[in-house]
Formats: structure tokens, C-alpha cells, sequence
């Protein structure tokens, strides 16, 4: 058991307890004020039987037949007072015991005490006091027991205890029981163990404590995750150096072999350290961006960018007898990197003009989505497209599936392209066209003006 449990424990059973006395007390102050109030006056079923007996006594045969019924022995218990305070029979009374008298009549409906009045107007109120109060100390029978006989229910008090010690130790467990396995959980990933899930050792509980588990189980799944891109990275990327590396020790192999070639091997070198260069470059771009390292935020107008992004395009096409066509038209602005976006859709214009056939045209279409708060950029080729499975994996880095013997590059172009749409709160995807080729959407966060 933890601390956690303890506390718990304590503050639920401290509670339940300070309730129990406090229950407790409240019955016990009502029940001195009772006995309080009620002190002298019997108010038993036998004590109103006496009363009633007297009162039809009165009614019927008045003040004399009263005398004579109270004179029987039995029945002198009984006390008739009129309005002077008077008794009937002579007997003294204390005022105390009057007014008490006179206070329950006014305020309860209680046996046992009763005012009647005779023919001739006159009225007396009719009761019995406890037998310690009255003058001849003779007991009454089915009288209530007095005040002082009182007594506190151990038992039930201490089986309200128990039975709140078993309660507190259930709830207190209840709340525990999965915080405990919420910190062993966190032990395990800490010690690199990303495997543990305890979103079934919650049960059937629909509750925060639940969530938690829940959303414990994302962040694990989310860091496994993490952790295997990081590590198959590691492998593309010393998998893509392997190669230039190995030319390069090949081309200083053969310069040492063949100095009258020092020229071409010098070529071989110096293209080697560029493709280096390209890939360590996209390497970093990737990792700044993963890391959410935007170093300024600037009004970019959307028309403006995507049209040198196509010039430029168009200008290294023409050679190859492609051709760029532009349709459309946003004029929107957002806040973001310039150079980045240019560069990620520059990626993704240049992948479709490698891959769409020669004298074949690229289609560039800009727009607003249908709510008119996105920019939508898409970028259509006429190639053949990719197989269906292939369309979300041909934005992770260093991928290569269909028609990947078609293209000199690193496969990092289209993994940048998304990591910079997403930087910007954008997106991107692919779909292949109906008639053929591929369709990339670049969506982006803007308004027009």
C-alpha cells in the first residue's frame, strides 16, 4: 500500500466518522431537548386512557362527577387545574410544571394532556406528571421511562465504524489501485520498456483515472512509434551515405592508381560530395522541422509564390519538351517560411515532371477550399501513377516503392513537402486520377483578402 492509499484512506474514513458523530450528536441534542421539554408530564397510552376518562367525566357530570372519579383509587393520578391554577383536589403544584404543562399544549398535539371545558363555561386542562413529581410518589403505569435513563447505542455506533473502516478501505483502493499502475507504467517507459499498456488493467471503470490510462496508451503507442522512425532513419540514412562514401574511396582508389585521370576522378569526387551535401542538407531541413524550428514568420501572398515556383519550373522543363500549365487563382495570405513552402511545392513539381512522360503536360491548380478559409494547391502529371497501398507511404523518408529506379534523388523531397505543410497547420496527400497519373493536394491555412 503507498502513501497515496493512506491518504486516501484517512481522509475518506475521517470523514465518515466525523459524519457518524456528528449524526450522533444531532440525535442526542433532539433528544435532551425532547426530554427537556417533556420532563414531567406522562404521556403514556395508559396516562391518556386516565386523561380521556377524566375528560368524559367532566363533560358528562360536570366538576362534581370529575371529584368523584379522581377520589377512586387509580385514577388520582390525574390532575384537573382551571383557569386560577387551582387543582380540583387541593393538591400543590409547582408553576414550573404548569407552564411546562401549558407550553406542550400550544406547541405539540401530545397524549396525555388535555383541556375541557364544563357546561358552565369553565374550563380545566387535565394531565399526569411523572410519578417522581407527583405529590403522593405513586408510580403510573406505562409510564415513559425518565430522561436520565438514556443510554448510547455502542453497539450501532460501533458497527456504523466498521462498516465505514470497510468502506473507506474499498474506496480508498478503488482510487489507488490505478494511480499505482499509472506510475509503474511510467517506470517501465522510462527504462526504455515501450511495450507496456494498462488500459486493461482499468476494467470496466468509466471515469478520469480511465482517460488517463487511455491516453497513457496513445503517448506509448505514439513514442514506440517515434522511436522506430528514429531508428529505421538511422538506417536509411547510413544505408543512402553508404553508397557515395564507397565511390568516393573507389575514385581516390583510382586517382592513386591512375594519376593521368586525375581530372575525371576529380568530377567523380566533387559530384559525390555535392550528393552528400543535397542529402545531409534535406537531413537537417527534415530535422528542423520535426523539432518546430520556424526561424521567422512572414505575409506571404499565395498567387505571388506559386507562380515562381512554376516559372522556374517551366524554365527547366522545356528542355525535355514538358510543359506546366497554372490555373486558378486564391488571393489569399498566410504567416509562414517563404523559402520553406517554396521549396515543398518546388519538390513536388518537380517529382511530377519526372515522372509524367515527355512532350506531356503538368497541371498546377490553385483555389479555395469549399468554406474559403484553405488554399488548395494541386499538382497533377499524366504517369502512371502508384499502387493504392503506396499513397501515404510516399511521404516518409528515404521511401522508394513503385518506379523508384526512375529517380536519382534521396526520397526525402515529398517527407519535407509534408513536414513543412504541417508546420504551416497544413497538409498534403495523393490520390490517383481517373485517367491516369497522379493528383498531390498542398493544403494550406489562408484567407483571402
Amino acid at each position: 500500500m503507498g502513501r497515496l492509499f493512506w491518504k486516501f484512506f484517512a481522509f475518506i474514513w475521517l470523514s465518515q466518522l466525523a459524519a457518524i458523530l456528528g449524526v450522533a450528536t444531532s440525535f442526542w441534542l433532539e433528544h435532551n431537548a425532547f426530554d427537556k421539554q417533556r420532563l414531567d408530564i406522562d404521556q403514556s397510552y395508559a396516562a391518556s386512557v386516565l386523561v380521556d376518562s377524566a375528560s368524559l367525566a367532566l363533560k358528562d357530570g360536570g366538576v362534581a362527577a370529575l371529584r368523584d372519579q379522581l377520589n377512586k383509587p387509580g385514577t388520582a393520578m390525574v390532575y384537573a387545574v382551571d383557569e386560577q391554577n387551582h387543582e380540583l383536589l387541593g393538591r400543590n403544584l409547582q408553576p414550573k410544571l404548569l407552564d411546562q404543562v401549558r407550553s406542550c399544549l400550544k406547541t405539540h398535539a401530545d397524549v396525555g394532556i388535555k383541556e375541557s371545558r364544563t357546561a358552565d363555561g369553565h374550563t380545566y386542562l387535565l394531565f399526569l406528571p411523572l410519578p417522581k413529581n407527583s405529590p403522593n410518589g405513586g408510580p403510573v403505569s406505562g409510564g415513559r421511562p425518565p430522561p436520565d435513563e438514556f443510554h448510547i447505542p455502542v453497539q450501532a455506533i460501533i458497527a456504523a465504524i466498521i462498516a465505514s473502516l470497510i468502506f473507506a478501505v474499498l474506496l480508498a483502493r478503488y482510487f489507488s489501485l490505478p494511480i499505482r499502475n499509472l506510475r509503474s507504467a511510467f517506470e517501465a517507459t522510462a527504462n526504455g520498456d515501450l511495450n507496456v499498456r494498462i488500459k486493461h488493467t482499468m476494467g470496466k471503470r468509466r471515469d478520469e483515472l480511465a482517460d488517463l490510462g487511455h491516453h497513457f496508451d496513445i503517448m506509448a503507442d505514439h513514442l514506440r512509434s517515434l522511436m522506430d522512425g528514429q531508428r529505421r532513419l538511422l538506417h536509411d540514412v547510413s544505408h543512402e551515405l553508404r553508397s557515395p562514401l564507397a565511390r568516393l574511396q573507389a575514385a581516390i582508389g583510382l586517382t592513386r592508381q591512375q594519376p593521368d585521370k586525375l581530372e575525371g576522378y576529380l568530377d567523380r569526387i566533387e559530384r559525390e560530395g555535392v550528393r552528400m551535401d543535397k542529402l545531409v542538407g534535406e537531413l537537417l531541413t527534415i530535422s528542423r522541422l520535426e523539432a518546430g524550428v520556424m526561424s521567422m514568420r512572414e505575409d506571404i501572398n499565395v498567387d505571388e509564390l506559386v507562380t515562381d515556383v512554376v516559372e522556374d519550373a517551366r524554365f527547366e522543363a522545356e528542355p525535355t519538351g514538358h510543359t506546366v500549365e497554372l490555373t486558378g487563382s486564391s488571393k489569399a495570405h498566410l504567416k509562414g517560411h517563404a523559402e520553406l513552402l517554396h521549396s515543398a511545392i518546388e519538390n513536388v513539381l518537380r517529382n511530377a515532371i519526372r515522372h509524367t512522360p515527355a512532350d506531356s503536360k503538368v497541371s498546377v491548380g490553385i483555389g479555395l477550399d469549399a468554406d474559403g478559409t484553405r488554399v488548395v494547391l494541386s499538382i497533377s502529371d499524366q504517369g502512371p501513377g502508384i499502387p493504392e497501398k503506396e499513397l501515404d507511404k510516399i511521404f516518409e523518408p528515404f521511401y522508394r516503392g513503385h518506379g523508384a529506379e526512375r529517380t536519382d534523388g534521396h526520397g526525402l523531397g515529398l517527407a519535407i513537402a509534408r513536414r513543412v505543410m504541417e508546420a504551416h497547420g497544413g497538409a498534403i496527400r495523393a490520390s490517383n486520377l481517373k485517367s491516369g497519373g497522379l493528383c498531390v493536394e498542398l493544403i494550406l491555412p489562408g484567407k483571402p483578402d
